[in-house]
């Protein structure tokens, strides 16, 4: 069972990490919009909203939602459930935020339709995982939503044909607390989650349970770990290396505790893995990763462009990129290996604060999909 023993508490890896914090986790707005969605549908088939209404997660977890809101119209023919979502004790923007969705059948054969309804945000610029112009609900929210409307049909006899329409109360004011301005995501906030999960952050709380992890790695003989930002990564990591859960360190954004620790208690080899964007900032220097404290440096980028054979006006192409991604997609269509060069560059940074400590260290950087798009 990836380093537990059946039947007893974890010892190592993300679960432990986050037991060892004492912090509440959350549901994304990813799970909530999934909940509000399965029970509109199973009312518009049916006539009765299920309350609580319960999902299944990525991973297996089978959470129960309370319904806020809920309403069944005959014309035209749609249903509406709320759920307002718990972020733990993350201090999440979006903790306490209503998640509405509407869904409205559509003629056989036409799929799922995504909608943005007011407070969720369209994307307006080149560089996010969905294309211009469409609302702002992530890929595997969007997954997620598919799968429940599929198992609702085959339940209760219903096509799967609809349309969903997702909002959020009071999104647009909530979302000038976030980045989505900037990258070119308008009207609202953004449906997020890769996990349905809302891991709580407290960052004394969280680099003592990295310590902890590293303690408990090394004691069981493990001498390579891996510090991951984030579930995505840490698939790749085990995809790569086959490594257990008790040497896998949910690193989040704090690199730096990661590195300072292992330089004072070192294993053997240590893998860094993580989006492009976020390993761009340990790239350029940065050992806090998080975009409140750090920002993505597009300038820094076209200078790593340059060394890897892009012209001037590639470089001034990156340069303004909406986002890290579109610096990436750039450099690929142009064969620059951008990826590979952050990856180095960020492996430098890594062994500048490791201060000559015994650790081999390489970096894996992938893309939102968990593609590998650059390593040392």
């Amino acid at each position: 069972m990836n380093g537990e023993a059946r039947g007893s508490e974890p010892q190592g890896g993300r679960s432990a990490q986050l037991k060892h914090t004492g912090l509440r986790p959350g549901w994304t707005t990813g799970a909530c919009a999934t909940a509000a969605t399965t029970a509109a549908y199973t009312a518009l088939l049916t006539g009765e909203f299920p309350d609580p209404v319960t999902i299944t997660l990525p991973k297996g977890q089978t959470p129960a939602f309370a319904l806020a809101v809920e309403e069944l119209s005959a014309t035209p023919e749609r249903a509406m459930a709320g759920v307002v979502k718990d972020a733990g004790d993350d201090p999440d923007v979006t903790h306490g935020a209503l998640v509405r969705a509407t869904v409205r059948k559509l003629p056989p054969g036409s799929g799922v339709v995504f909608r943005a309804g007011p407070g969720v945000g369209t994307v307006t610029l080149p560089g996010l995982p969905l294309a211009v112009g469409e609302p702002a609900v992530n890929p595997v929210p969007r997954q997620l939503m598919r799968e429940h409307v599929a198992r609702v049909a085959a339940e209760h006899g219903g096509t799967g044909d609809v349309e969903i329409t997702v909002s959020v109360d009071h999104g647009e004011e909530i979302a000038r607390s976030t980045w989505n301005g900037r990258l070119g995501i308008l009207g609202g906030l953004s449906i997020l989650g890769t996990t349905g999960i809302v891991v709580p952050y407290s960052c004394s709380a969280w680099i003592d349970s990295i310590r902890r992890g590293v303690d408990v790695a090394r004691a069981a003989g493990h001498t390579h770990v891996a510090g991951c930002t984030g579930s995505t990564s840490e698939k790749t990591v085990v995809a790569e290396y086959g490594l257990p859960e008790i040497a896998l360190l949910d690193m989040g954004d704090f690199a730096g505790a990661v590195l300072k620790y292992v330089r004072r208690h070192p294993v053997a080899r240590l893998t860094i893995c993580g989006g492009f964007a976020k390993l761009s900032k340990l790239a350029a220097g940065h050992l806090d990763l998080h975009s409140a404290r750090s920002q993505v440096d597009k300038a820094f980028l076209a200078g790593l462009a340059r060394h890897g054979g892009a012209d001037e006006a590639l470089a001034a192409e990156i340069a303004v990129a909406n986002t890290g991604l579109a610096a990436l997609r750039l450099c690929e269509a142009a064969g620059v290996p951008l990826g590979d060069l952050v990856a180095s560059r960020a492996r430098d940074e890594a062994l500048a604060v490791l201060r000559g400590a015994p650790v081999e260290v390489d970096v894996i950087c992938i893309d939102r999909a968990g593609v590998v798009v650059g390593r040392t």
